[in-house]
């Protein structure tokens, strides 16, 4: 039977390009807008706060922070630190999460509450006025902005934290892999790793980098050194010089989830690449990030029964939810029974044929 249509978890007042999930805390925080571009689009990341209600996951936005003329195209999040590739910058933010007892007696010292927001007239002041939240729960701080990209066409196309978030890569249009040392943003090695667009990042748990470019060229760097590189058109010349997919790998490396430029999204078994779930079009228009609901105790609390969760998020707008239920197993135990009856069955027959067998 084929999977039902994804439920639309939440819907965002511009494009959206990149999702990521707080591996500790219900939080799905979400990214995009219009860029520089003067189309009255804004930009902004979004923090939304994911409870089940009925028995359904459900997104409410906690906190809207406006990114003034940057849209958001790509994120990397490393506890309650967002990495985020803003045109050929790569901007540092903190965020906190404030209980709501703390923040009852402050909304009308720091105009947090909606009411103030309302109430206020004529420019904000700088400084106070790039967060806007309807329960003051979230507040977010400007940390560090590196130039990441040095393109004529500069833009930051992928960043990803290492294991113990002590390192953070970025790559973009010129090509160019950098490594810099978190936090203090200090550049720690530079160097062209594709002729083109790096377009995705992946650091082992060794610090090995691996990149993918749109040259068709899969890298694996220790350093600056090339390791091994896999050229995948030259095997596979069938593959049309435009494809390119969103991919996202589950925590536990069992499932791989998949986002097309024609908007549909797929879940397949990692290592098998079984195909389990498949919606053609789910969001009509490219998939532009796709991210699973992590399995720490708060992820499994989401999931409801379901063996997986899948956020995908489009030019359209749209962050969809895409359920992958649990498939039915037979315990070990059964397994091993059945096993033994049949064994026990066999002789049995072989001892009615053959009289005397046993």
């Amino acid at each position: 039977m084929a999977p039902r249509r994804p439920a639309e978890l939440y819907r965002a007042p511009f494009p959206l390009y990149t999702v990521r999930l707080h591996p500790r805390r219900p939080l799905a925080i979400t990214a995009g807008g219009g860029g520089a571009a003067k189309t009255g689009i804004r930009n902004g990341v979004h923090f939304l706060q994911l409870e089940q209600i009925g028995g359904q996951l459900s997104a409410s936005l906690l906190h809207s922070h406006d990114t003034e003329t940057r849209a958001t195209m790509t994120m990397a999040l490393a506890d309650d630190i967002i990495a985020a590739g803003q045109d050929a910058s790569c901007h540092i933010l903190r965020f906190s999460l404030q209980a709501p007892e703390a923040k009852s007696g402050s909304a009308g010292q720091n105009g947090g509450g909606e009411k103030g927001l309302r109430k206020r007239k004529g420019p904000v002041p700088a400084g106070q006025g790039d967060t806007q939240s309807r329960t003051s729960e979230v507040t977010v701080e400007s940390l560090h902005s590196v130039r990441t990209d040095f393109s004529p066409d500069a833009l930051q196309k992928a960043v990803r934290f290492n294991a113990d978030c002590s390192l953070l890569v970025t790559g973009g249009a010129d090509g160019f892999l950098r490594l810099w040392e978190f936090p203090s943003m200090k550049k720690m090695l530079e160097f062209k790793a594709h002729d083109g667009e790096i377009e995705d990042i992946a650091l082992g748990p060794d610090n090995k980098v691996v990149t993918a470019g749109r040259d068709f060229q899969c890298c694996v760097w220790q350093q600056d050194q090339l390791v091994t590189g896999l050229c995948w058109n030259e095997n596979l010349p069938g593959i049309p010089d435009k494809a390119y997919r969103y991919q996202a790998c589950r925590d536990s490396g069992t499932f791989l989830g998949l986002g097309t430029v024609t908007g549909s999204v797929a879940i397949h078994i990692a290592f098998s690449l079984q195909r389990l779930y498949y919606v053609k079009e789910a969001h009509g228009i490219v998939v532009t990030d796709v991210a699973f609901v992590p399995e720490s105790r708060r992820g499994r609390e989401l999931l409801a029964g379901n063996e997986a969760a899948l956020l995908s998020v489009a030019v359209d707008s749209r962050c969809k939810l895409h359920l992958l239920p649990s498939r039915r197993s037979l315990p070990v135990w059964l397994l091993l029974l059945l096993c033994a009856g049949l064994i026990v069955a066999a002789i049995l027959l072989l001892q009615l044929a053959f009289p005397g067998f046993l």
